[in-house]
């Protein structure tokens, strides 16, 4: 394997399948907090992407005793991992109807700034959990995940092509959602 092309995560996941506790931590403070966020943006919901997140984790330190360089880069793999238990969370979630949704802690800033930053976020978030999940995925992984669109395209199993469409059409469904919610301001 060339050198442009190596994982940048292969020696790490090498040396934590072979017990290396350094190693794993490595791993876990690198790759946790983007599990997380992925995990909560396509959920919604922070106690379950925990949950994912962490889930996600163990499955690669599981994984990692028998991880084989050059098969994918462990990134693309951990990022499949996780979309597919969002995935998995998402069909159980609605088999149960809730009557109550729970309540966010404030961790905010002032109480005027934290309003008006909780409620523009709360906007996004509901806008972006209205997409059809398919084009939320693709949202996540290119703007939110910073994976570049090739690496999006292959971890969704499409063409490049087929995940610009699905972002044009969340984009779309963005704006339009958005506009709908606060008219006075405009999405770029």
């Amino acid at each position: 394997m060339s050198s442009v092309t190596k994982d940048p995560d292969e020696d790490l996941v090498l040396r934590a399948g072979r017990g290396d506790a350094a190693a794993s931590r490595a791993l876990v403070e690198s790759k946790l907090p983007r599990m997380m966020r992925l995990a909560y943006r396509m959920l919604g919901d922070r106690q379950a992407a925990e949950d994912v997140a962490q889930e996600a984790m163990l499955r690669a330190w599981k994984q990692a005793p028998r991880w084989q360089p050059g098969a994918a880069r462990f990134d693309t793999w951990l990022h499949r991992v996780a979309i597919n238990l969002c995935y998995d969370h998402l069909r159980r979630r609605r088999e149960v109807l809730r009557d109550v949704l729970p309540d966010r802690p404030d961790d905010g800033p002032g109480p005027d700034q934290a309003w008006i930053d909780r409620d523009r976020t709360r906007q996004v978030e509901a806008a972006l959990l209205a997409l059809p999940e398919r084009q939320r995925e693709a949202i996540v992984l290119c703007h939110y995940q910073d994976l570049s669109q090739a690496e999006a395209a292959g971890l969704m199993e499409i063409s490049v092509e087929a995940l610009e469409s699905l972002l044009a059409r969340g984009r779309r469904g963005l704006k339009a959602a958005l506009a709908d919610l606060a008219p006075e301001r405009t999405v770029q």
